[in-house]
């Protein structure tokens, strides 16, 4: 694979930045929703480039994947659909996130989820956001273009954006600044002239009665139109290939990408980075915004496995959720993804309904005092085997053996610490475990669940 140029060049491992458990861990809670122990272990024997092959390809998972995974996804997202229930439906996708093959898949439908950031307490049609969420899904890592086209056509993100509303006798112009502010161009590359003008563009795209994205000509202005500079009769469709064609365009794709997988520390104001950055945005535009060559130059890059970027980003609220029960294995039978739902929305991710057309702030916003209560109290809940379903409580001990590990609460810090931060334990963590052995009258399994939940609930293990 060829990359842009120096800041994107493929990591080699080193005697100081070597291929160890913490790039491994680092490289499955960023690309996707954590590992168990059995796929970490594979990933480090095998090396980084075969570690990063299975994530693109979707073949990364050893454990808690159903041979017949589609068809039991198939079932229980039309049961979704058909009750018009949203709390089924957002339990559809935190299945395919736990149990799916390719975690990776899923990690981009939440970002273009976040892009596009469609709420259905307007939409109102368990129907129309699955319809939605299967376009983020197979079109998430091909042409940008592809899944653009395919998105503003979609009738959950028209009626959102009140694009039945647009007529040439009353201009709407909610659909053109969302998709010039948000989905392409970003603040500062185009004027309010050009948001009108837009509007005008897009007028007649509507939902047909039989749920489809329709174009009433009568109701379209066939006049002519100045967008960037650029003047015709342009009609919906040839604003979106207007728009596709900017070089702003590409820049804010890139930047989505590395506020994704680039976490806190990438400094997007420093003259490293907005050259990393323009790198980047000028290998989208030279392949056609190929999202999948994206994510591939930054998952094998220098600055994707630079420590600068290890455990850096803060955990969002499914990404922790979903991500502490597949390394714990809790999947076979699994917690209910209905609680799990809830769960992720009670810490401030509530699937199918973004809080604004901006999405999720993400980053340090997912952090707060009472945000760290509610993900302790989900540590305590998961590893107490509280979340429904079939499961039982966590057995931690049973977990170490399963491993080759001793049962014994020394053995339990430092492979919980292992599994869930990728190193050693901390001094706070080593501190807590000691009091617990000195003070602790619990069983040795409840101590050991005690453990877990500790280290789960730790600082670091908010971070990723």
């Amino acid at each position: 694979m060829t990359t842009p140029s120096r800041f994107w060049r493929v990591w080699q491992p080193t005697v100081d930045s070597p291929w160890n458990l913490r790039r491994v861990v680092h490289l499955r809670r960023r690309a996707g929703f954590a590992a168990t122990r059995r796929e970490i272990d594979r990933d480090l024997n095998d090396g980084p480039q075969a570690a990063v092959n299975r994530v693109l390809a979707g073949s990364a998972r050893l454990d808690g994947v159903h041979d017949d995974f589609e068809q039991i996804s198939k079932v229980i997202g039309d049961a979704a659909v058909a009750s018009e229930n949203p709390h089924r439906l957002k339990a559809w996708w935190l299945f395919r996130m736990l149990a799916g093959p390719d975690p990776l898949a899923e990690r981009l439908a939440l970002l273009w989820h976040n892009h596009f950031a469609t709420s259905n307490l307007k939409v109102e049609s368990a129907a129309a956001m699955a319809r939605q969420n299967e376009i983020f899904r197979a079109h998430g890592r091909g042409l940008y273009g592809d899944l653009l086209r395919r998105v503003v056509h979609d009738p959950s993100l028209l009626l959102f954006l009140d694009a039945p509303a647009n007529r040439k006798e009353h201009p709407n112009e909610n659909l053109a600044r969302e998709l010039m502010e948000l989905f392409t161009l970003g603040v500062g590359n185009f004027g309010e002239t050009d948001v009108k003008e837009a509007a005008r563009a897009l007028t007649g795209w509507t939902v047909a009665p039989n749920g489809q994205f329709r174009e009433a000509a009568d109701r379209h202005d066939d006049g002519e139109k100045t967008i960037l500079g650029r003047k015709g009769a342009w009609r919906g469709d040839d604003l979106v290939e207007l728009l596709l064609a900017q070089s702003a365009t590409a820049q804010r794709l890139a930047k989505r990408l590395c506020e994704m997988f680039l976490g806190e520390e990438f400094d997007f104001k420093s003259s490293a980075g907005r050259t990393a950055l323009d790198e980047l945005a000028g290998g989208l535009r030279a392949r056609d915004l190929d999202m999948g060559w994206a994510v591939e130059t930054i998952l094998r890059s220098e600055l994707f496995f630079s420590d600068a970027n290890l455990g850096r980003r803060i955990a969002g609220p499914v990404e922790f959720v979903v991500g502490a029960a597949r390394a714990l294995e809790l999947c076979d039978p699994p917690p209910s993804t209905v609680v799990l739902a809830e769960w992720a929305a009670r810490l401030g991710q509530d699937l199918f309904y973004p809080p604004s057309v901006f999405g999720w702030p993400g980053g340090r916003s997912w952090i707060s005092p009472r945000s760290m209560i509610g993900r302790a109290n989900f540590a305590a809940a998961l590893v107490a085997g509280e979340l429904g379903g079939a499961g039982a409580a966590l057995d931690a001990l049973a977990l170490l053996e399963r491993h080759g590990r001793a049962r014994n609460l020394d053995e339990a810090v430092l492979f919980s610490c292992e599994l869930l931060l990728g190193g050693p334990p901390t001094e706070s963590i080593r501190a807590q475990s000691a009091a617990l052995r000195e003070s602790s009258k619990r069983s040795p399994g409840d101590a050991a669940r005690t453990i877990v939940r500790l280290v789960l609930a730790s600082p670091e293990a908010q971070l990723m």
